[in-house]
């Protein structure tokens, strides 16, 4: 009888430990999906879409005048992507910095090539670029625009 009595304990606490776990490495077990779905990109499209960035969100080479691309990887169906949105707008409207917003929809074919090389293994993902297109911060999940702002007041001073 106690053997009985204490096997369902072990199975809830056993689960409880599991689910902690899960919980805790989850962006460890994005940025392990993300790297792999990275290398699984052939050079063809890898090189497109490296040609793509730097025509479009390099500012050192082109005449717009921004200082840094939120790139946000995301889903009209997403709820997290849907409470993202206000934040964005903020982002897309703040004078200091001129932060070029751009929105990819994952359901959409024509942006699986820069979901690949980006690695997006999550929605929504947020990627921040510099004045020359280089990544320097990526995030899984919900962010406020103060800590976006924050990040990006942080890399103009470093650079």
């Amino acid at each position: 009888m106690k053997i009985n009595g204490i096997f369902p304990i072990i199975i809830t606490i056993s689960g409880i430990i599991f689910l902690v776990v899960l919980l805790l490495g989850r962006n460890s077990l994005n940025d392990f999906i993300s790297e792999k779905m990275k290398v699984q990109v052939d050079a063809e499209t890898s090189l497109s879409v490296e040609k793509e960035i730097n025509t479009l969100y390099n500012y050192t080479h082109n005449s717009k005048d921004y200082e840094f691309t939120l790139l946000e990887f995301g889903s009209t169906g997403c709820t997290v992507c849907k409470q993202m949105e206000p934040v964005l707008e903020e982002i897309r409207n703040s004078e200091k910095p001129k932060v070029n917003v751009v929105f990819f929809n994952i359901m959409h074919p024509e942006n699986l090539a820069m979901m690949k090389y980006f690695g997006i293994s999550a929605v929504p993902m947020q990627i921040l670029l510099d004045k020359t297109g280089k990544e320097f911060f990526r995030h899984y999940g919900f962010i406020g625009s103060d800590d976006l702002i924050a990040l990006m007041t942080v890399n103009s001073v470093q650079h």
